[in-house]
């Protein structure tokens, strides 16, 4: 076994074990790392040493462009095959198989900015009305779409969030978000009524269930919903809302998110204020929701005005 194989094999073991990555990742790893090996086989570099920065830029070439055995990637793709290959030759270095690492000079495409995907208002209000609210299961279903739009908060935050993290007579709620970081952020009217209504007439049953459990939302065993279950309720939802379900503009668990925050932006919120209730640390993460704004004025331009288009 050739030297650059036997990297690649301790690399992903080191993956596997050391750093617990997913099934998903770490099959995406071993894709990206098998056409490096590729790259290496038939440009005859038998040692991860022997490397260098021009050869990384070869390859780099090479994946943007695509070959008769390739589809050409995009930015985005080839940005993550070259992650991959950085990590490889760190792990080579630190494992002394390599005296250093060509691939620091070497600078990976920027992905374009993507802006994220934003619901019309009415299309919210038409996924807010699906679930029926004459069960205890419908009861919690409209809840937690009107709590993920009424507070913008993220999944893992919504089916995180205990019942003593409510205040009902505040219209508050504490959420416990990224790196262990909480913040309390107002319940929208409409959030707050479906709430109230849910904890008082459908949690109880669900709850009857199991064994009892602090979570605000439950599943039908009495237990604490899943990320999973709260997507499916999502994706249901949605689809019988004739809202998109596959493809670019997909309805995804972060889509009410994305449009708490654009919607905010469009009423005049300030940015700032903005960042604060989506729990961002840097308000630059926040920014690019004011992109998305400014393309829908550009939008209404286009559409609206006598002289826009010449």
């Amino acid at each position: 076994m050739l030297q650059t194989e036997r990297a690649v094999r301790g690399y992903l073991d080191h993956l596997t074990v050391e750093r617990a990555l997913s099934v998903n990742t770490l099959v995406s790893y071993r894709r990206d790392l098998d056409r490096y090996l590729e790259f290496l086989a038939g440009a005859e570099i038998h040692s991860l040493g022997a490397v260098t920065a021009t050869d990384l830029t070869t390859l780099l070439s090479g994946l943007r462009t695509g070959d008769d055995a390739h589809p050409p990637l995009s930015a985005s793709s080839a940005a993550r095959t070259m992650s991959a290959v950085r990590g490889l030759h760190r792990f080579a270095v630190r494992e002394g198989l390599a005296a250093d690492d060509p691939s620091r000079e070497v600078k990976p495409p920027v992905p374009p900015r993507r802006l994220p995907k934003a619901l019309e208002v009415d299309e919210v209000e038409r996924l807010l009305a699906i679930p029926a609210a004459d069960s205890p299961r419908g009861l919690r279903d409209r809840a937690l779409l009107e709590f993920l739009y009424g507070t913008g908060a993220r999944i893992s935050e919504a089916v995180g969030a205990a019942v003593d993290d409510l205040d009902m007579e505040d219209a508050t709620a504490l959420l416990r978000g990224k790196g262990g970081k909480s913040r309390i952020v107002p319940i929208g009217g409409y959030a707050r009524e479906a709430l109230a209504t849910y904890l008082t007439e459908g949690r109880p049953t669900l709850v009857r269930a199991g064994r009892g459990t602090p979570a605000v939302f439950c599943n039908v065993r009495g237990g604490p919903l899943s990320r999973q279950s709260a997507w499916t309720i999502l994706h249901r939802a949605a689809a019988d809302a004739g809202l998109p379900v596959e493809g670019p503009r997909a309805v995804s668990p972060h889509t009410l998110r994305h449009s708490y925050a654009t919607h905010l932006l469009d009423g005049g919120a300030d940015v700032r204020v903005v960042q604060e209730l989506l729990g961002h640390a840097s308000v630059t993460t926040t920014q690019i929701y004011t992109l998305v704004t400014v393309e829908r004025l550009r939008e209404v331009y286009a559409t609206a005005h006598p002289r826009a288009l010449g």
